[in-house]
């Protein structure tokens, strides 16, 4: 097709064209920043989604069983055989949660102490990648420390914080805390306070500042008898295979129950910051779009310029019988290349620099001395990437819809141009 050769020898280089042709790479180069901000930018943001994401479900479950109308669950363990019967459930655990404050050495802390199921296998192991190689059950237990046969009650209780909040209480493994439940115990002499000795005996780290600093983890028997809960629990926590048939699954699990019981899934307790950062994302894609529209008007100025330079060129082309159409599909294929071109190299930009990006981060800010994402702000501890196709594939649509829509006037413009009045001055 004569089209395409004439479109890319336009693109070539002569003496007489050489400030068109530097306007040309102008162009390509800024679509093909525009094509790379935009899968940079969309690429952290879902980076940071689901780092923030897998950090949430990892220390809490997908869906939370609670009693609707008694303070706690009864006959629980009949419950989650039930429900850990259901073909889509994966974990299904007692706990229990409550708020107190711990005290070590004169230092107070607010923290919620929880209490989990030490004998529950798949829930210790989705907890060990927050503690490294040591062994939960052991540290719920205090079976890492040598029990002493005079006081041998409070080592055995022992006690997992979070990272931030040991740090806040300056707490070291085999230290004493005392923790004090907000509700005293009522005794025919009156209210006395409710006070428990347990043994720091290690931490957990989730990498968000949220919970390590006001998460305390005991065994589930060392809460109830601290509560004086007896046999009950105070929820029960079930994780499925799939995160986002989560409501499905709770409703099957109601109608399991029966009534006087309520779920919460993931989803319902942290739906307003996942909207927020879906909202910021559309948001950040229009704003940045705009770079490619600047480079789609540097698109049109060039194929403006090139039609006024080849008058010459059109009118001799339509004197031997070329039609407007084939006019205009040359200059149309010319804007494209550009927009294809660019697009091409941004992309490849986009996805080499999202993939080093961590790295990339990590020199800058030993290079300038500072942290960019701190844990107490973002809640991550590292810059997060995750390199979406199909968000790619929607930036490369986009890009190239604009660099089309971007040659149509010029197209057109020298579609119209009339062979007789062109070559009139030649």
């Amino acid at each position: 097709m004569y089209e395409w050769a004439i479109s890319l020898r336009y693109l070539k280089s002569r003496r007489r064209q050489t400030f068109i042709s530097l306007i040309s790479f102008i162009s390509i180069g800024g679509v093909a920043v525009g094509v790379m901000v935009l899968i940079v930018v969309l690429a952290v943001m879902s980076g940071f989604e689901e780092s923030l994401k897998d950090k949430i479900l990892g220390i809490n479950s997908h869906i939370w069983i609670l009693p609707q109308t008694a303070q706690y669950i009864e006959n629980y363990r009949d419950k989650v055989e039930r429900i850990r019967a259901l073909p889509q459930v994966t974990l299904a655990a007692p706990f229990t949660t409550h708020e107190v404050m711990l005290m070590a050495d004169g230092r107070v802390a607010g923290t919620f102490l929880r209490g989990v199921d030490p004998t529950q296998t798949e829930l210790m192991e989705g907890l060990k990648q927050y503690i490294g190689h040591e062994d939960l059950r052991a540290l719920l237990t205090a079976e890492v420390l040598q029990e002493t046969p005079d006081d041998a009650a409070p080592a055995s209780r022992g006690i997992v914080l979070g990272k931030e909040l040991a740090r806040t209480l300056l707490t070291f493994p085999g230290q004493r805390l005392i923790a004090n439940a907000p509700l005293g115990v009522l005794t025919p002499a009156g209210i006395l306070p409710n006070v428990r000795q347990f043994t720091m005996t290690g931490t957990l780290s989730t990498g968000m500042r949220e919970y390590d600093s006001t998460l305390a983890l005991v065994d589930i028997k060392q809460a109830q008898a601290f509560f004086d809960m007896g046999d009950t629990v105070n929820g029960i926590e079930v994780k499925v295979d799939d995160v986002y048939r989560v409501k499905h699954v709770a409703e099957e699990i109601r109608e399991l129950l029966g009534p006087g019981f309520w779920t919460r899934d993931w989803m319902e307790m942290n739906r307003t910051l996942f909207e927020a950062l879906q909202q910021e994302k559309v948001l950040m894609f229009i704003i940045l779009v705009l770079i490619i529209l600047v480079a789609a008007f540097n698109i049109i100025s060039t194929l403006v310029m090139m039609t006024m330079e080849k008058r010459s060129d059109i009118a001799i082309l339509r004197a031997m019988g070329a039609r407007q159409g084939s006019i205009r599909k040359i200059f149309m294929l010319e804007g494209m290349i550009i927009g294809g071109v660019g697009t091409l190299l941004g992309g490849i930009a986009g996805v080499v620099f999202t993939w080093n990006l961590p790295a990339i981060a990590e020199w800058v800010g030993t290079l300038l001395g500072m942290q960019f994402f701190s844990p107490e702000v973002y809640f991550i501890d590292q810059l997060p990437a995750r390199v979406s196709p199909l968000e790619v594939g929607v930036i490369v649509a986009t890009a190239l819809c604009i660099s089309f829509l971007a040659t149509l006037y010029p197209a057109w413009n020298a579609s119209r141009l009339d062979p007789v009045a062109a070559l009139r001055y030649e």
